[in-house]
């Protein structure tokens, strides 16, 4: 089994490294951000990405600490049952299509600064 996900590649902080999870590349495109907060970039570098089932947790974690504190940045992907939410330093996963696992992600989200129009990760 495999899990799906996105990541915008300017939500990585300077420095920041991912490493060791192997990722299939699916899609790169890059997008006009027309939600953009003022802490982040006007365009933005998409990567669509897969990877193996089993790795989701390390993947969350790892990636929890590579993404930028500030400008309310996250990366979301599912495994077949789960919808992980990671922002820097923090996990959310919860199963797929429950609507209060999905609330408690969107309350924290906004607490840091990630606007309603940015809130459209699927599960």
């Amino acid at each position: 089994m495999i899990l799906k996900g996105v990541l915008i590649a300017e939500s990585l902080r300077a420095g920041g490294e991912l490493s060791g999870i192997p990722l299939i590349v699916v899609k790169l495109s890059r997008i006009e951000a027309g939600s953009a907060t003022a802490g982040q970039p006007g365009q933005w570098t998409l990567l669509d990405f897969e990877a193996a089932e089993t790795d989701a947790e390390e993947l969350a974690d790892a990636l929890a600490g590579c993404l930028a504190s500030t400008g309310g940045w996250y990366v979301n992907y599912n495994t077949s049952i789960e919808a992980f939410v990671v922002f820097a330093g923090r996990v959310f996963r919860y199963p797929r299509g429950d609507a209060a696992g999905r609330t408690k992600v969107k309350e924290y989200a906004r607490s840091v600064g990630v606007p309603d129009t940015q809130l459209d990760w699927d599960d």
